[in-house]
């Protein structure tokens, strides 16, 4: 992409998404995700009802009578955005591409984080982490955010959502909100990955598909590419038990994947390319008030 077209683009998704989390999300994002964490505030002598368990032993020691820690609601908090970047979110057959929602929507919640003084950061994974970016906060940091969600280049274009979960446990080492946006189109099993990551972080996850992906149009004989591996094959559209038995397949997938995220005990979002993501963020929002 042109550094022009680049620049051009960044700032119209700046200028819509900043709308949208200044008008729409402020509230909303606060309540949803606000006051999660514990923080340590201060030591305090122990009281009868206290739990004995928040005792500081070392203090307790140094004074000869018992005293405890004292924690608060952290103020603040860490955002990661985890960003599929694998071949398969560079489809969209009637508004945009996968991609492009993703990074309207991971502009949108990088936009709502830094309203709330949040920290926010970024991993780009497909089959590997492709890139890591830290956690800050600021303007210059969301506009740098932006530019790479819109031009960033992936050297694999296959997907390990497991290997990104594992990642985020490894290198967050305090509590944050991870956004997790995919199109989850993995055939390998992650839930372990997941229920382990969302032990230690508060995961939410975002499914961004499109329609074709769920009901094939009856057009007759396609040609069509896996965009992860390149393998290529003739689907005759027009045969029936065809369409039945693809539209059979996603529904399967979506039972299977709503299943998981209810086992790992993280809360989930569908969004269609050719729909309001604002909505389903709302509802989001909604259900973890």
């Amino acid at each position: 992409m042109e550094a022009t077209e680049l620049i051009n683009r960044v700032r119209r998704i700046e200028i819509k998404t900043r709308g949208l989390s200044n008008n729409i999300f402020a509230g909303e994002y606060h309540s949803a995700f606000k006051g999660r964490g514990m923080a340590f505030s201060e030591v305090r002598e122990y009281q009868y009802g206290d739990d004995v368990r928040d005792i500081d032993w070392n203090v307790t020691a140094r004074f000869h009578r018992p005293y405890i820690k004292v924690y608060e609601e952290e103020r603040e908090l860490t955002v990661m955005l985890m960003i599929d970047v694998s071949g398969s979110l560079e489809f969209g057959t009637v508004k945009q591409l996968k991609k492009d929602m993703v990074a309207e929507i991971a502009a949108t919640l990088a936009f709502s984080a830094i309203q709330n003084n949040d920290k926010i950061g970024v991993i780009f994974f497909s089959d590997k982490i492709e890139k890591f970016i830290p956690p800050k906060k600021g303007r210059k940091h969301i506009l740098y955010i932006i530019r790479e969600l819109l031009d960033f280049q992936p050297t694999s274009r296959r997907t390990n959502i497991g290997a990104a979960l594992e990642y985020l446990t490894n290198v967050m080492k305090r509590r944050c909100t991870a956004f997790i946006l995919s199109d989850f189109l993995d055939k390998a099993d992650f839930q372990n990955a997941m229920t382990i990551a969302n032990r230690k972080h508060d995961m939410v996850a975002v499914q961004v598909y499109d329609r074709r992906l769920a009901e094939l149009p009856s057009v007759g004989l396609i040609r069509v590419k896996d965009a992860e591996t390149g393998a290529e094959q003739w689907i005759d559209t027009s045969s029936k038990a065809v369409r039945k038995a693809h539209h059979e397949w996603w529904v399967n997938k979506q039972l299977q994947l709503g299943e998981m995220f209810t086992k790992s005990n993280v809360d989930v979002v569908s969004v269609r390319t050719d729909q309001d993501y604002v909505k389903a963020l709302m509802n989001l929002f909604a259900k973890r008030n």
